[in-house]
């Protein structure tokens, strides 16, 4: 019995793909844009569905614009942030960056933008989309018809940056 039940979990294990994984925002405070986009590029490419389960500000926002809506929930916690991306400048100071705040606001869906032009569009201070604002915009999870099914769970954030392809060896953030 024991071993059917261990050759039962092995299959099951070999079974799970990326495509049954759930991806779980939670406590990210953003980073570089390049970074970002490229992980919620392969994200929107693996099939798994995204549920932001908490904090998500700067630019994590991008998973908006970067995976299709259908497969992004929020929960009752979610908190999204947005503002202005930013570089260094020669002396070391962060200013912001046009071109990347210019790209940023590309990124997001229609609603998102509307929302943030609405709300005084992207300045260097941080403007909060939750509540019923939020779920305007992003699905609810509680409604089971999202990203209902957790059968992996993968967590991830940190630092990201984007190189700014008009001045080069720079770089804009939106932490």
């Amino acid at each position: 019995m024991r071993a059917r039940l261990i050759a039962a979990a092995v299959i099951s294990a070999l079974t799970v793909t990326s495509a049954s994984a759930t991806v779980i925002i939670s406590n990210d405070i953003g980073g570089k844009m390049q970074d970002y986009m490229a992980r919620f590029r392969q994200v929107r490419d693996s099939g798994e569905p995204v549920v932001i389960a908490g904090t998500c500000v700067s630019a994590c926002t991008m998973v908006l614009g970067l995976v299709p809506s259908d497969r992004i929930c929020a929960t009752h916690n979610a908190v999204l942030g947005f503002h202005a991306a930013w570089m260094f400048d020669n002396s070391g100071k962060r200013v912001v960056s046009a071109s990347g705040t210019q790209d940023l606001m590309k990124t997001y869906p229609a609603p998102v933008r509307a929302w943030i032009t609405q709300h005084g569009g992207l300045t260097p201070k941080m403007i909060y989309l939750r509540g019923r604002d939020l779920a305007a915009i992003v699905g609810s999870c509680s409604n089971g018809s999202r990203a209902a099914s957790v059968l992996r769970a993968k967590r991830f954030g940190g630092v990201y940056q984007a190189a700014d392809t008009n001045t080069p060896r720079a770089s804009f953030d939106v932490r």
